[in-house]
């Protein structure tokens, strides 16, 4: 390994593919080596935006022998590009969803566990400094005893930015493919417990046209295996002259008080005469950044980081209960990873 590992992003479908490229060059551990794409048009465009080696097929980038990646292909995409990294003993942080199915997820677990490779998954908000204060607080037992929580992880519908957001094949459904497991997965941090069961509903009131085959809106609720309950709307239900793409909160209720969360709440309200309408300007630290650096870190000192590919599978099996629960009009329970 040499004095900086040297990274590289498969593919540039996502759009947090955008922001990691900043993340990785401003990690003095890191050297950027390029990134990959499928789309070749996609990919000229970024080499020239970002002045940075594209390679016009993913085998490519893994023959330049990176010691680790960031995958950002569409969701059903995931698994072939993490087992050909695994294969060559490479690390990886993968977007998120892990996968779209339980089984993808966990053979990507799998491969990885015996190749050796770190696999982590990118769920930035164990990072994002409010987050991180509600943690502190539940851990110091500020609140008491958790009885239950509502979460919200709502936005605008992606289609306008990405249009594979709304094919259900390359996404694995709609709103709640998207915005349950950001959500789900700090309700497991915060409550050290796992999801035994899951009811869900969904329609398509909302974008109606732009996403006609996948679910835009939707409401989940969760038992825990320690009794607590939770709920989580995760609607695409932001407009696209919404002054931001969207956003995370949390009321966690206990016995001694109530702690609320707006992961998003570091901004600032901007208004131009161009525009005619405000804008949000974030000025907290960079949860994203936060996420690369623990993901270099686990490679540098040879440990797991704090969010692991386990962690990833667990929100993916939430995320098949509650479509499961909208198929059955029934609660379904979480199976065991």
């Amino acid at each position: 390994m040499s004095a900086k590992l040297r990274v590289g992003i498969l593919s540039f479908a996502h759009l947090h593919a955008d922001g990691y490229i900043n993340n990785l060059r401003m990690n003095p551990l890191v050297e950027f080596i390029g990134f990959s794409d499928d789309d070749s048009a996609r990919g000229v465009e970024v080499a020239h935006k970002y002045g940075a080696r594209y390679f016009s097929s993913h085998e490519a980038l893994i023959e330049d022998r990176p010691d680790a990646v960031v995958v950002c292909s569409e969701n059903s995409r995931h698994l072939p590009l993490v087992v050909m990294a695994a294969h060559a003993g490479i690390h990886i942080l993968c977007e998120k969803p892990l996968a779209t199915t339980v089984e993808d997820a966990r053979t990507m677990v799998d491969i990885c566990q015996r190749a050796g490779v770190v696999l982590m998954t990118a769920f930035p908000m164990r990072f994002n400094a409010p987050a991180i204060e509600v943690k502190r607080a539940l851990t110091d037992g500020r609140v008491g005893q958790i009885i239950a929580c509502t979460a919200t992880n709502q936005g605008e519908c992606p289609y306008y930015h990405r249009s594979w957001f709304v094919d259900p094949l390359l996404a694995g459904g709609g709103a709640m493919a998207d915005h349950i497991v950001h959500a789900a997965d700090l309700l497991r941090w915060y409550l050290g417990s796992e999801v035994t069961r899951v009811y869900a509903q969904s329609n398509h009131i909302l974008y109606a046209r732009e996403a006609p085959e996948v679910e835009t809106g939707g409401l989940v609720s969760l038992d825990f295996a320690n009794g607590v309950f939770a709920t989580i709307d995760c609607s695409w239900s932001k407009p696209p002259y919404y002054p931001t793409w969207g956003g995370l909160m949390m009321d966690v209720i206990g016995g001694a008080g109530v702690v609320n969360l707006n992961a998003f709440k570091q901004m600032l309200t901007v208004y131009t005469a161009s525009t005619g309408r405000p804008r949000w300007d974030f000025w907290g630290s960079d949860a994203d950044q936060w996420m690369i650096n623990e993901f270099i870190a686990a490679i540098i000192e040879q440990r797991n980081p704090t969010v692991t590919g386990i962690d990833g599978l667990k929100a993916v099996e939430i995320v098949a209960a509650a479509y499961r629960s909208v198929a059955s009009g029934q609660p379904e329970y979480v199976a065991a990873g």
